[in-house]
């Protein structure tokens, strides 16, 4: 089969389409035809040296793709062979074949076309994991989403619509405010021309629960952004790893600051966490409550000119990658 390679750590041009072995599916697991694959920001630092994957885990880059099932690996139950599923992966998107834990399959929803489905379960269940399974958010509350505009914050838009919650939205532009808006967002600010924090303030009165992918630059801010009771949940660090913590504001709030990754849980968590969204986010999913935002679909072989467009800030939504010979 062909995947995509890292010559060496570096820029995009680092990426290779390169012929390597096929996988093979042991106990538990199963093999896809992969049909799609997607683009994280994890992947990204992959590429740059900074994120290996777990040990045992595929070198190959690549945390979610859609296929169809090609193999069965022993005891392995509820599948079939010729299956079309979505997966979360620790590793391996990038290529024609990938092995996947069955724990950590999803069938494709509804409409959803097998392309597009591709771009689902990294941001589905760590949205459903963080936002709702942890931070419990509830119909009425107030939700501030980083980062409105990219695959994490378009697919947080509308499951903090679906769960009846009022969403509010950070995004660098005009243009990208405005889509989070069509997607349902009810308040936007341009983080290059206000302070969050007052925005927020004045017109809701502060969030409940907060989605980060800033870390560090943005965690005062977000303690000062919070609610009584408020919980801020932390999933990326695009923004530094260190930051000063005011403990006398969130004993005041009775505040939880909640840091969490999905590529290195256990498999029994990620199995979990894919069991709820199947049972509880999957019917939302179906019905077009809530759809994969697409913003760009490219070949796999030219996975560099993806990381570039990534890297860019130019695509709303999901960029994704299509399994070529």
């Amino acid at each position: 089969m062909y995947a995509i390679t890292i010559r060496e750590p570096g820029d995009p041009d680092v990426l290779e389409w390169t012929e390597i072995a096929d996988p093979r599916p042991g106990p538990g697991e199963v093999l896809l035809d992969v049909a799609a694959s997607a683009v994280n920001r994890a992947d990204l630092l992959q590429r740059q040296g900074h994120y290996p994957p777990p040990p045992g885990a595929s070198e190959t880059i690549g945390l979610e793709c859609s296929g169809t099932i090609a193999e069965l690996g022993a005891d392995v139950e509820g599948w079939n062979i010729g299956d079309e599923v979505c997966a979360l992966l620790a590793g391996g998107g990038y290529a024609q074949k990938v092995v996947v834990p069955a724990g950590q399959l999803l069938p494709v929803p509804g409409e959803v076309d097998l392309i597009a489905a591709a771009g689902l379960p990294e941001v589905a269940c760590t949205v459903w994991a963080n936002v709702v399974m942890h931070a419990k958010l509830t119909e009425g509350e107030v939700l501030l989403v980083h980062g409105g505009a990219g695959g994490i914050g378009t697919h947080a838009i509308q499951v903090g619509k679906a769960l009846g919650a009022t969403v509010v939205v950070t995004a660098g532009s005009a243009e990208r405010l405005e889509s989070c808006r069509q997607l349902g967002a009810d308040l936007t600010i341009n983080y290059k021309e206000e302070d969050f924090v007052e925005v927020l303030r004045k017109e809701t009165g502060g969030a409940d629960v907060i989605l980060d992918n800033m870390g560090a630059s943005y965690l005062g801010r977000n303690v000062d952004a919070l609610k009584s009771d408020g919980r801020l949940v932390i999933i990326g660090m695009q923004g530094g790893v260190k930051g000063e913590l005011n403990v006398g504001a969130m004993l005041g709030k009775r505040a939880e600051v909640f840091a969490a990754g999905l590529r290195f849980r256990p498999l029994d968590q990620k199995a979990a966490i894919v069991a709820d969204v199947r049972e509880r986010l999957w019917p939302l999913v179906s019905e077009g409550a809530v759809k994969p935002i697409v913003g760009q679909v490219i070949p796999m072989s030219e996975a560099a000119s993806a990381h570039r467009a990534m890297e860019e800030g130019s695509v709303f939504g999901k960029i994704l990658l299509t399994a070529t010979s």
